[in-house]
């Protein structure tokens, strides 16, 4: 071979690496110098959405749940749910005779699902440049609020029971809701003393329907549209990652909560607790609510609610007769 074609083959190999270089590193402003820009391939893609994946599952864990404290999980196969059972709670009898069946069917009742979602857009400039950084934190946002939707909806219905009604059409919290006497005769009985000031609530919370229904179809699902070819990324330039559910919440017996906007102080706990402790059915059987209730209160309620049940003394000195009489839950949905 002569040196002039050796010469002429250095040349063209020098020549062809400086234009691979070229072609696939970016201009040097970008991250302060030389990069090698992320190929966008499957490989890549399946790693990047899992990465972002892994951040909205951390997310997912942020905030400890308390809904789970006042509400009762309904899985739902169907759009809506009807819970005309509410109105008839029926208690054991002596066997006299046949069988007396119970009509659960007394209120037309039902909660419809709600969708939900929240979707977050990566720019593939910033993924070709490998400037993703930036996203962790926001997928990580993204799993906190999703995490934090049924505390949001649950304790969201609490004030609304203040005007909005539940099975048997009266508001959750009333002054008449109707029931029979121990004569059959209707009469009407009150959840809540009224006032004007910060709602608290009071539950009995142990039995297997608490006051409050949260109807779940389908729990948050991570999903991506991050494939070259969808339409997101053709005309916008954007690869697409979101969370969906279908739920939605609504109310049980009213008869196991209280709710009163009278001033949060050791009296109005004490009218409370006795409404509860004394609440009966149609024709007057005892529901025979036991165990420690719950006394469910915004923040700024959180000094008057620990006085009332957690501390042992109260007035200087005297012992404090409503001591562990509740369990204290501070709930910041409730602000």
């Amino acid at each position: 071979m002569t040196n002039v074609l050796k010469w002429a083959l250095l040349i063209g190999l020098v020549g062809c690496l400086a234009f691979a270089v070229m072609v696939t590193t970016p201009s040097p402003h970008e991250a302060g110098g030389l990069t090698i820009a992320m190929l966008i391939n499957a490989a890549n893609l399946d790693a990047l959405r899992a990465g972002f994946k892994t951040s909205y599952q951390q997310g997912l864990g942020i905030a400890s749940s308390q809904y789970l404290q006042v509400a009762t999980v309904v899985p739902s196969t169907a759009k809506t749910q009807k819970y005309g059972w509410l109105g008839k709670v029926p208690g054991v009898r002596e066997w006299i005779g046949p069988r007396l069946v119970q009509n659960l069917e007394q209120h037309d009742y039902s909660i419809t699902e709600k969708k939900w979602e929240l979707t977050i857009a990566v720019d593939r400039d910033d993924i070709e440049t490998d400037n993703l950084g930036i996203y962790a934190p926001m997928f990580q946002e993204m799993g906190a609020s999703t995490g934090a939707k049924w505390d949001e909806l649950v304790f969201g219905m609490l004030p609304l029971g203040f005007s909005t009604t539940c099975y048997d059409g009266q508001n959750f919290f009333d002054t008449d809701h109707p029931v029979l006497d121990a004569n059959g005769n209707p009469t009407t009985v009150a959840n809540t003393d009224g006032g004007a000031g910060t709602p608290w609530y009071l539950m009995f919370v142990n039995r297997p329907l608490k006051p409050i229904i949260l109807q779940k179809r389908k729990d948050f699902t991570f999903v991506a549209k991050d494939k070259p070819d969808d339409d997101n990324v053709f005309d916008n330039n954007e690869f697409v990652y979101g969370a969906d559910a279908r739920a939605n919440v609504g109310f049980g017996f009213w008869q196991q909560a209280w709710g009163s906007k009278q001033t949060l102080d050791a009296a109005h706990f004490e009218t409370a607790l006795a409404a509860l402790q004394g609440m009966k059915g149609d024709y007057g059987r005892p529901l025979g609510f036991t165990g420690t209730p719950l006394l469910v209160v915004p923040p700024s309620l959180r000094k008057a609610g620990s006085a009332i049940v957690q501390s042992i003394l109260v007035n200087g000195g005297e012992t404090n007769p409503n001591a562990g009489a509740a369990e204290l839950l501070v709930v910041p949905w409730l602000a």
